[in-house]
């Protein structure tokens, strides 16, 4: 099946510095290339896969789960961490969500955690109805593209397989339990407008996490896909920064 234009990942052999991206529920990479690009240019080492089932047509989407989907971020964390002396993790909403868990399971191997608008819930009466309606009905309407930037547009599908939405409830039950076992750094990003996931989500991250150093940042000009948006720029420059602070603390301390 032909990849959607801009669902290609993007792979580039930088530094000793690597950063991982997440992409969100049916997206690709596109939404997260511009941030990826924006990182690959100052040296970092980038990987930015694209998740099972995405990229192509969402009945695609429909025969995978999220094990699927964590097991590819799972992977290409183990690559960085191969050929970098500090690997970081990004994603923007599931992705948030799969960079946290990386964080949680990994520990010292992950250096920090950008999270951008993380998807931590499902809309309650949808999450209890998914068990019945997934059987019922194969796709709901379609959740990409919420973008306040006019012209710009996120490439993805415009049909949401139940069956893995269902799976993304689990990933979302899963991921919140485990929210205490994440200590690393935290840079989390969320619009104040977000018609996908509710701010509510970023809350909820921010009570559970046993992280010390903790940057919370509303984005007030952006809607869900920020990557893209109003505040793009401030995404890629502050995650940068966050990074660079972190890593320079490293060298340091270990030179001492």
């Amino acid at each position: 099946m032909p990849l959607l234009p801009g669902a290609e990942p993007l792979r580039h052999d930088g530094g000793e510095v690597g950063v991982l991206l997440c992409h969100g529920f049916t997206g690709c990479p596109q939404s997260l290339r511009p941030w990826g690009e924006y990182l690959a240019e100052r040296d970092l080492t980038v990987s930015l896969p694209l998740l099972p089932g995405h990229g192509t047509r969402w009945q695609d989407l429909a025969v995978t789960g999220w094990q699927d989907w964590y097991a590819t971020v799972d992977l290409e964390l183990r690559l960085l961490r191969e050929r970098c002396e500090q690997v970081f993790v990004c994603g923007l909403s599931m992705g948030g969500a799969l960079a946290l868990r990386l964080a949680a399971r990994h520990g010292d191997a992950v250096s920090g955690v950008v999270a951008v608008n993380p998807a931590m819930t499902l809309p309650r009466i949808q999450g209890y109805a998914l068990p019945v309606l997934r059987h019922l009905l194969p796709s709901a309407r379609g959740i990409t593209s919420d973008i306040a930037r006019e012209g710009v547009r996120e490439v993805g599908y415009d049909r949401v397989p139940l069956h893995a939405a269902h799976s993304l409830w689990h990933l979302l039950r899963v991921v919140r339990g485990e929210l205490p076992q994440v200590t690393q750094p935290l840079l989390l990003l969320h619009s104040r407008v977000d018609h996908v996931v509710p701010p509510s989500d970023s809350a909820l991250v921010l009570s559970r996490v046993s992280s010390r150093d903790v940057t919370e940042t509303v984005l007030e000009r952006s809607h869900h896909v920020a990557t893209l948006d109003h505040d793009a720029e401030r995404i890629f420059a502050d995650s940068y920064g966050f990074i660079t602070r972190l890593t320079a603390r490293k060298t340091a301390r270990d030179g001492a």
